[in-house]
């Protein structure tokens, strides 16, 4: 439905080919509840690696976990269990920088292990360390009875509104405990846990996508424990379900539409002019509403479709995959689209799921109050077709509307007054957190400097570009803080 894929794309993991696991991380001893205790670290068991199957590994890497409050306000009541991972530093050592990786729902356990090389001159004096947030993965990760794909199959907003209230309802069911302390506030406070625990006074932290957040409502809770901080690819809290979907709707069309212009500059299969690129695209999703391309004893339907076209446009080093995935599901090869599309939804190798999905939607749905009726999210809904239809299908209504837990607003007020100097930076080209984003998230952190990044694509650093790996790595090895208005260009 409309809005359903429109909240999936309200925090993708900015790294999306790293897939996740149900399975513990490893079985060490967890520290206390107060992460006054250090770590136990143990061999990584139960990793996945971006193709859904089980991986192993690199040298240096170990799993752990720490125990914390299910609820902050009773620290000495019921405990759940943080999963950790670290890959230790390679030489002199000024501490742990800590990552969010992005959703709400993204399991850092997962990802670092997969893509701690693309860090590779930070892992020389920092400890890499990462976590799946409270309601994520192996720590008490929010489960939907498999819900997930039924959501992107709604015929109609009457179909997409019962579908909304079933998944709201099987994360009642399954994961009821946890539902009330998922969210942004609670897992700041068990972020200070992990600093303390990892031994560290203050903070060094890298968040991308949802991680910019996370970061900026640590720093409002504890601004002065913030050491080193960069927040890339930055997500504005205080905008409106609204506002969000027709933002990234505009990007995601503006990013559909680079992506046309690079495809036929590199001699495009799928078209001779940037139109005929589009429209390629377009008859194909449209095509499978009424033939959905068989893949094995799987089928390739239009809801999966729209989520294997939207995934490369989250970063143009992906848009060949895009162009040859496409290429082939015309031919009637939709096997590449349909790995895509799991990359995104997070379905594992043996056919079960990550609660990458499911999560995402319990911590959008606790930092919000808003809970828009189907007829509020039927009007968005049109709005969206007007501006990027691939973003748009029959059905309309929203999960949150159905959400069993009361949401609030606690985690839209940012502000660091305090800390020390925090790195934003905003990408001119970024789809799923627009660069107006970025602007009025540093104005609101009071003690942000923003670094732009003229380029394309879902976050600045990973894209590879020279001077903005330079200055976040100034920043964050030799303290160097970023001129004010400083700019990355392409």
């Amino acid at each position: 439905m409309k809005q359903t894929i429109v909240t999936f794309l309200l925090g993708a993991a900015v790294l999306a080919g790293c897939g996740t696991t149900g399975e513990p991380a490893a079985t060490p001893a967890a520290s206390a509840a107060k992460g006054s205790d250090a770590v136990s670290w143990a061999k990584c068991t139960g990793l996945t690696g971006p193709d859904g199957k089980p991986a192993t590994p690199g040298p240096g890497v170990e799993c752990g976990a720490i125990k914390v409050p299910l609820d902050h306000a009773k620290p000495d009541s019921e405990q759940i269990d943080l999963a950790l991972i670290r890959v230790k530093a390679t030489g002199d050592r000024l501490g742990s920088l800590v990552f969010n990786f992005g959703g709400p729902g993204g399991s850092g356990v997962d990802t670092l292990a997969m893509a701690a090389q693309a860090f590779g001159k930070l892992g020389g004096r920092y400890d890499l360390v990462s976590f799946d947030p409270r309601g994520v993965e192996r720590s008490a990760g929010v489960k939907c009875g498999g819900q997930v794909e039924k959501l992107l199959e709604a015929e109609s907003a009457a179909d997409g509104d019962r579908l909304a209230k079933e998944f709201a309802a099987a994360c009642e069911r399954d994961s009821g405990k946890i539902l009330p302390y998922v969210g942004t506030v609670n897992a700041a406070k068990d972020l200070d846990l992990i600093r303390a625990a990892v031994g560290d006074k203050q903070l060094n932290y890298f968040g991308l996508s949802y991680g910019t957040h996370l970061g900026a409502v640590y720093a409002t809770h504890f601004p002065k424990n913030v050491g080193r901080f960069v927040l890339d690819a930055a997500f504005d809290p205080t905008v409106t379900f609204k506002e969000r979907a027709v933002a990234q709707a505009s990007g995601f069309d503006r990013a559909f539409e680079a992506f046309a212009k690079d495809c036929v500059a590199q001699s495009c299969e799928l078209g001779a002019d940037p139109p005929a690129v589009e429209n390629a695209v377009e008859r194909l999703l449209e095509g499978l509403k009424d033939k959905p391309l068989k893949v094995g004893d799987r089928e390739l339907t239009y809801g999966l479709g729209q989520l294997a076209v939207i995934t490369p446009l989250y970063a143009k080093v992906s848009w060949p995959m895009l162009e040859q995935a496409a290429a082939a599901a015309i031919k009637g090869n939709g096997a590449a689209l349909l790995s895509l599309a799991d990359t995104y939804t997070g379905r594992k190798a043996d056919g079960t799921y990550s609660t990458a999905m499911t999560s995402l939607q319990a911590i959008n749905c606790a930092d919000n109050a808003e809970r828009p009726t189907a007829a509020e999210t039927a009007e968005i809904n049109e709005q969206i077709e007007k501006i990027f239809p691939i973003l748009a299908t029959e059905a309309s209504g929203g999960v949150c509307a159905h959400w069993p837990v009361k949401g609030d607003d606690a985690a839209k007020r940012i502000d660091a007054t305090g800390s020390a100097p925090i790195v934003v930076i905003g990408g001119k080209g970024d789809p799923a957190t627009p660069y107006q984003w970025a602007t009025t998230f540093t104005e609101q952190l009071k003690t942000g400097v923003l670094v732009t990044y003229e380029g394309e694509g879902h976050g600045a650093y990973l894209s590879g570009n020279g001077c903005v790996m330079e200055t976040v790595d100034a920043y964050l090895l030799e303290g160097k803080v970023p001129a004010a208005g400083t700019t990355c260009a392409a």
